[in-house]
């Protein structure tokens, strides 16, 4: 069993009741806890740079779907990751006065970087999600529809945590195309 998982998964959408020329957007919001993110950590940052282990990847995808037991993709999946590089300054601004700390994470999110001076922000950037999916209520047709989200994350062997793959679904929500 992986020690690593995918926190509860939260569906938010604006309303509960559209019109069919409406779009909806809905917002995927979780967490990976565990292992990988206790592992992420200053101590393993430096260990892994003087190892020549300088990138980490994280896949993950988000799947909108609709329907009992024949499930339907509604919606533009995602399917991307998020990318940290790890790297050596002596930038003033980065070190920490109190350490001489000289290793430090960039997290690459939708290819725009990131630098967070704490270890918790830097897990935040990289393991915290909150991702938005429009559909158009045209695609779903008139009645009650119910609404969940398969999400999935994976990641290759590194010097601080091993290959792991992890999926979780979400509660599903109700909405109303009018």
């Amino acid at each position: 069993m992986s020690g690593s998982r995918i926190s509860e998964i939260s569906l938010i959408n604006d309303k509960d009741e559209y019109s069919p020329n409406d779009t909806l957007e809905i917002s995927v919001q979780f967490q990976i806890e565990g292992d990988i993110r206790n592992d992420f950590n200053e101590e393993n940052w430096t260990k892994a740079y003087n190892n020549n282990d300088v990138s980490f990847k994280l896949k993950y995808g988000i799947k909108l779907t609709s329907g009992g037991f024949r499930k339907k993709e509604i919606g533009k999946s995602i399917d991307t990751y998020r990318k940290a590089a790890i790297f050596w300054t002596r930038n003033p601004k980065l070190v920490n006065p109190m350490k001489d700390r000289r290793i430090w994470v960039q997290v690459a999110k939708n290819f725009e970087p990131f630098i967070r001076l704490s270890e918790e922000e830097v897990r935040q950037e990289l393991f915290d999600f909150n991702e938005k999916i429009l559909v158009k209520a045209s695609d779903l047709g008139s009645g009650t529809h119910k609404i969940g989200a398969d999400v999935y994350a994976s990641w290759q062997k590194h010097d601080y945590t091993e290959s792991d793959n992890i999926k979780n679904n979400s509660k599903e929500i109700e909405i109303t195309i009018n």
